[in-house]
């Protein structure tokens, strides 16, 4: 089983669709053709495999308005990147959600706050 992760914290699994599932290593050239889906889930074989960030970003660059959820071994310390990146949730094993439960993955649900482009932002002063 699995467990779905939103900014609400645990969630239970409320899609019945199709997905399309893309590996970490989708060469991103390919990434147009699966523009129209419903939903898109792609893998993330190790938390400290990257490319599927570089994945969602470039999809919703190419206007993707579908669902997009990160699948494996992300990591709550991942979530904000994974909200900014594009991705609308998260699903990890049980065993992960035992290790890291509902409470870290909550305390990075305000992925919006606090992250570096706006702290550099909001402390740029224009002409004087």
């Amino acid at each position: 089983m699995s467990v779905i992760v939103r900014d609400t914290g645990f969630v239970a699994e409320d899609y019945a669709g199709d997905w399309v599932d893309l590996s970490s290593d989708t060469d991103p050239e390919s990434l147009a053709q699966h523009g129209n889906a419903a939903a898109i889930r792609i893998a993330f074989p190790s938390h400290t495999d990257g490319r599927g960030f570089t994945l969602a970003r470039l999809l919703r660059l190419q206007g993707f308005q579908g669902r997009l959820r990160a699948e494996g071994h992300v990591i709550c310390e991942q979530y904000a990147m994974a909200r900014r990146s594009g991705f609308d949730e998260v699903e990890i094993s049980d065993d992960l959600a035992a290790r890291q439960p509902e409470e870290l993955w909550l305390t990075r649900a305000d992925w919006r706050a606090h992250d570096y482009q706006s702290r550099v932002r909001g402390g740029l002063h224009t002409g004087a």
